[in-house]
């Protein structure tokens, strides 16, 4: 494991690599507004990814770099994500774009622009709490690539059932699962249960991958 400094127009962002031996990719997982590259599915799939030929970089955004609270707009989230890429490609490998929550929505929106092989959105946030009326479904279904959504069944940001229909996306549902993935004790698994879901689909998805 080892980090590197990245300086982007958003100021310095830091990407943290877990390398696998024969890569066959490399996934850059950003993450969500609330929180960093602790977050735990992200810790799980950096462990658990390299030995599977998935180099895994996790990407902290300059503003968590800069120790700040509050995450800034869409808009500069963006410009630090298009900073890191030289960055995470430069191994020569497919990149596959991801992220957590707001970092789902950035790998989508720029998955395009910058040539994502695919792109993984973990706890896609599909609107506000309570504001379906504000979705983001667009975005998803914009990323133009294969996307794989990994979503808690109770995630206040967009259940399952909730995403649209038709769109060219796969989705894996966590039982139980809130916005990052717990599941609470009624839910019969546990919390490491729970990020074996996570773990195995994206090794199964990668896997298939071409």
């Amino acid at each position: 494991m080892t980090a590197q400094t990245v300086p982007t127009d958003a100021g310095d962002a830091r990407v943290t690599w877990h390398p696998a031996a024969r890569p066959r990719f490399v996934l850059a997982l950003g993450h969500g507004a609330g929180g960093g590259i602790e977050a735990r599915d992200l810790q799980a799939l950096a462990r658990v990814l390299p030995g599977h030929g998935v180099t895994v970089a996790l990407v902290e955004q300059p503003w968590r770099v800069a120790g700040r609270k509050v995450a800034p707009a869409p808009k500069t989230l963006d410009t630090g994500w298009r900073g890191i890429w030289p960055a995470v490609a430069e191994p020569g490998l497919p990149v596959i774009s991801g992220g957590r929550s707001a970092g789902a929505r950035v790998a989508c929106r720029t998955a395009g622009e910058l040539g994502a092989h695919a792109v993984l959105a973990l706890g896609f946030p599909l609107h506000p709490p309570g504001r379906p009326e504000k979705s983001r479904a667009a975005e998803l279904l914009g990323a133009g690539v294969p996307t794989l959504v990994v979503q808690g069944g109770n995630d206040t940001f967009g259940r399952p059932a909730e995403f649209p229909e038709g769109g060219e996306y796969d989705l894996v549902e966590v039982p139980w699962g809130d916005h990052g993935l717990a599941v609470p004790k009624r839910a019969g698994i546990g919390q490491e249960e729970a990020l074996e879901i996570v773990t195995s689909a994206v090794v199964r998805w990668t896997a298939s991958l071409g």
